[in-house]
């Protein structure tokens, strides 16, 4: 249980979070801000993975993608509602 946590804790705080958050800002199209902060998540976990599929973990490569993508969205509804006001 430990294990899950850190390493959402760590996706939330690392890459796919605060690079997801910020890719999703710069569009106000939802579908591209939760596809770029996905790729961001898939693009780390390869890159600690020494860029081989076969180091990946799949929990790992889940819980990255998921949190990209709700980063991602984050950031374009930021963007969105912070644009109107």
């Amino acid at each position: 249980m430990l294990e899950i946590l850190g390493t959402i804790g760590g996706n939330v705080l690392g890459l796919p979070g605060i690079l997801g958050l910020a890719l999703g800002m710069m569009t106000r199209k939802l579908w591209l801000g939760a596809v770029m902060g996905a790729l961001v998540g898939l693009i780390e976990t390869l890159l600690f993975a020494g860029w081989q599929f076969a180091h990946v973990e799949t929990l790992e490569l889940v819980i990255a993608l998921v949190v990209g993508v709700c980063a991602g969205s984050l950031g374009t509804a930021i963007r969105r509602k912070g644009a109107t006001v």
